[in-house]
């Protein structure tokens, strides 16, 4: 089983992380046989925290809660707090996973978090921009490892820009190996362009492909 713990924090910038934890947590196009997933939110405490959209998160555990393993997937999103020292504790987690194997997926201000504690210098990495990373994160050494692209998977590391997170969902999802690939090339088909015939070619790749009995809300 895969568990795929999401970090809150308050700000957090909704947008974000909506492809990706829609399609983990609810399984809706996985292909047969896939390894089940489980989604838990994490907090720095179990207090309440408040999207930059307005919703309240009641985080489902805490860091300490944390199993570590090559089936752990730590998903960071942006948001204006970053900066906040507190955050500290689940970057240095992030190093962990990385260095054991497990996934790490940040967007946006989460990168600005991972550069400045040196874990994007010596690594294929995206974020909003070179001058963005050197802008908010002064220890950033990683200049020579930027790839500008949406979203940049290197490993068990994937990293997006505040545009990217279309694309980091499409590209978590195929790390993880849950969607055939055809469903995965046709969701993100459908998703990215809007075109009828692809919302019919992604139904068409899956098991019992009925239009009337969509699974698409």
């Amino acid at each position: 089983m895969f568990t795929i713990y999401v970090y809150v924090l308050d700000t957090l910038a909704d947008w974000e992380l909506g492809h990706v934890i829609s399609e983990l947590n609810s399984g809706r196009f996985f292909k047969k046989g896939a390894q089940p997933v489980s989604l838990k939110t994490v907090g720095d405490s179990k207090e309440p925290i408040r999207t930059m959209g307005g919703l309240t998160i009641v985080p489902d555990c805490l860091m300490d809660d944390i199993v570590v393993s090559e089936t752990s997937v730590l998903i960071l999103p942006g948001a204006d707090t970053w900066n906040d020292p507190k955050h500290g504790a689940i970057i240095e987690k992030a190093s962990e996973f990385l260095s054991l194997g497990a996934t790490v997926c940040a967007i946006c201000g989460a990168t600005a978090a991972l550069a400045n504690f040196g874990l994007l210098d010596k690594r294929p990495h995206t974020s909003n921009g070179v001058g963005f990373l050197e802008m908010v994160s002064p220890n950033y050494k990683g200049q020579s490892f930027y790839i500008d692209k949406p979203s940049v998977t290197d490993n068990n590391l994937i990293t997006a820009s505040s545009t990217g997170g279309l694309l980091w969902a499409k590209q978590i999802i195929e790390y993880l190996g849950v969607f055939q690939s055809n469903t995965l090339e046709a969701w993100y088909e459908y998703f990215s362009t809007g075109k009828p015939e692809c919302f019919f070619a992604l139904m068409q790749t899956l098991p019992s492909s009925n239009e009337n009995n969509s699974p698409l809300s």
